[in-house]
């Protein structure tokens, strides 16, 4: 099982952190908000990722070229082998593939440009570079196997400025890139999709969140899993502040 995070976008409401680095780097309690959602992910057994890149993507590679290094114990450079030994590596055991997708690439662009990085029989978890819950992936994935079709969406409730879905039980009958006053709750970013959803994306320039997921809900493909817990996505500088009082007390999304 593998999730993909879209991290190439450039958080122009998040100008003042986000103009150094792209968004998914700001970082809440020292670590990246894309650390943070790894680390969800992780809690539920996922350790392979495929990282989207676009936007200031060196930043993204630097870290993780580093990783190992600032999670090590002690370092041995042997210059005469040129060779580097990490001693007692903290790093979690994920595998993570960064993708270069474009600088402008629209979000339905980027999920197709890392088709040859999906398994053909296999889901695989989608979520953006922004946000962060107590979402039970493990929950959604079993729900998502069981309704048979080709995606899901977390719905939670809504803040009021994201795209906003009308379901039927469990099918989601309408969705909507604007919230709408009878939406039964809105776009929560974490997905589960078939490799079958690609098909549903012309190239660079398709919005995931418009004809895409609008297709999928009018061909009855589109599921809505309810997730009721803890949501914050960060658009703001107030809700990444936030977000780090809630770091330093309760911290909801903690879930490793």
């Amino acid at each position: 099982m593998k999730a993909v995070i879209l991290a190439g976008g450039r958080g122009t409401r998040l100008s003042e952190e986000s103009h150094l680095r792209p968004k998914p780097m700001v970082t809440i309690g020292d670590m990246p908000i894309l650390w943070h959602i790894m680390k969800i992910y992780e809690a539920h057994g996922i350790r392979e990722f495929i990282i989207c890149l676009g936007y200031r993507s060196y930043v993204v590679k630097e870290f993780f070229a580093n990783y190992a290094l600032h999670a090590a114990r002690a370092v041995t450079f042997d210059f005469a082998r040129t060779v580097v030994d990490y001693h007692a590596v903290g790093a979690e055991p994920w595998r993570i593939t960064l993708v270069e997708t474009g600088d402008t690439t629209q979000t339905g662009g980027r999920i197709k440009r890392i088709r040859e990085w999906i398994e053909d029989d296999e889901c695989f978890c989608l979520t953006y570079g922004d946000g962060l819950a107590d979402i039970d992936i493990t929950a959604e994935l079993a729900f998502h196997r069981q309704h048979g079709g080709l995606a899901t969406v977390a719905l939670v409730a809504p803040p009021g400025r994201f795209g906003s879905m009308s379901i039927d039980g469990i099918r989601v009958t309408k969705f909507a890139e604007k919230p709408v006053e009878t939406a039964a709750g809105i776009n929560g970013g974490f997905f589960v999709l078939s490799p079958r959803v690609l098909d549903y994306i012309d190239g660079d320039d398709t919005v995931f969140e418009h004809q895409p997921l609008e297709r999928l809900s009018a061909d009855g493909q589109l599921f809505a899993y309810k997730h009721l817990g803890f949501w914050q996505p960060i658009d703001t500088l107030r809700e990444r502040d936030l977000l780090e009082k809630l770091w330093a007390t309760t911290a909801p999304w903690k879930v490793w």
